[in-house]
């Protein structure tokens, strides 16, 4: 069974942060029994292993292994200061050169003002694209369109699930339906 994995980069923990709601409930929705789902908040993993791109570290080398494993990903992080954060951008740096070669990646963004929306294609594409992703057109989501309830379901804002509908479709149809470890 192929793997999605969602990766966040929220500075925020986990259960708090929107941007790592929306990627879960987005990759449950996408994986939907034809795909394995496993998650990443890159937030989880150890301050000094990250900083100092120690890839001996063992949470740092499963998180890369996991990485490695995975058929297809989405990649979400919270806009700061025009771009995706430095937590994300710290993981991804420690990746080998093509990392992300041949698989299908969704970049998303969040952020509190549509002044943020080219974060995704201005900051977070071309590093998941020299990474060697096939990157999907990205999405950009206002925090004030998503709700997270209490038992950690998302809701969207209805004119936000109509603008992403088409481009979950296109990142659907580009899932793979076998894992590429198994073809190999």
């Amino acid at each position: 069974m192929p793997l999605l994995l969602t990766l966040t980069g929220s500075a925020s923990a986990p259960g708090t942060s929107r941007t790592a709601h929306l990627a879960r409930d987005l990759g449950t929705q996408l994986a939907a029994g034809r795909h394995e789902i496993r998650h990443l908040d890159v937030r989880s993993l150890p301050a000094e292993g990250l900083l100092s791109a120690d890839t001996a570290d063992p949470d740092i080398a499963a998180a890369a292994a996991l990485v490695a494993r995975a058929d297809a990903l989405i990649v979400a992080s919270p806009v700061y200061k025009a771009a995706y954060s430095g937590v994300l951008k710290t993981f991804l740096d420690l990746l080998p050169q093509y990392a992300l070669r041949g698989k299908p990646v969704l970049p998303l963004a969040t952020g509190g003002s549509p002044a943020h929306v080219l974060a995704v294609d201005y900051a977070l594409r071309p590093v998941l694209t020299s990474l060697g992703a096939d990157v999907a057109q990205g999405w950009f989501v206002l925090d004030r369109h998503i709700t997270v309830d209490a038992d950690g379901g998302v809701t969207l804002t209805p004119e936000t699930r109509e603008a992403l509908a088409p481009v979950l479709g296109r990142f659907r149809d580009a899932l793979p339906t076998g894992s590429r470890l198994a073809a190999a």
